[in-house]
């Protein structure tokens, strides 16, 4: 009444073969992933070497960092005994003052880093924020370091 296919019908080993000639259509990523995790891991260790700095203290919080951009960015330091650093040139506020609207004219774009002592009142930071503001620098970005977790409090 009904066919039946015996298990040692010749069928199943030609189908075998088959499959082991066809071309495997998958990527293999892995390659890809590792090299991208060294590119990841250098490029980690090589940005903080790029950045120009005065050492300070920097506040703690849970923003995210911001975008690279084309030109080398602005720097502006405050440090605790209240001195201004532009770049890495200490100067006077009377000064700063005086020379940011030249370089906000030779500037791209806006964009200034702003790196402040987290020692420092908050007026001394509002007065250098309200002078690049008033020199045309139309994005002004506050530098702070990743914030530590803190740990688990136990009951």
């Amino acid at each position: 009444m009904g066919a039946s296919l015996s298990p040692s019908s010749g069928g199943r080993g030609r189908g075998r073969r088959r499959r082991a000639l066809r071309p495997m259509s998958e990527i293999n990523v892995t390659p890809f992933v590792d090299v991208m995790l060294v590119l990841l891991i250098i490029f980690m260790v090589a940005a903080p070497l790029l950045t120009v700095g005065v050492p300070l203290k920097l506040p703690e919080t849970d923003a995210q960092p911001l975008p690279v951009e084309q030109e080398a960015p602005l720097t502006v330091n405050l440090a605790a005994d209240g001195k201004i650093y532009l770049q890495k040139t200490p100067m006077d506020y009377a000064e700063f003052a005086l020379r940011l609207p030249a370089i906000a004219e030779e500037r791209q774009d806006g964009q200034v880093y702003l790196r402040a002592d987290a020692g420092l009142a908050y007026g001394a930071v509002a007065q250098v924020m309200g002078a690049l503001n008033a020199a045309g620098f139309t994005s002004i970005a506050l530098v702070t370091d990743a914030a530590v977790p803190a740990p688990p409090a136990e009951n």
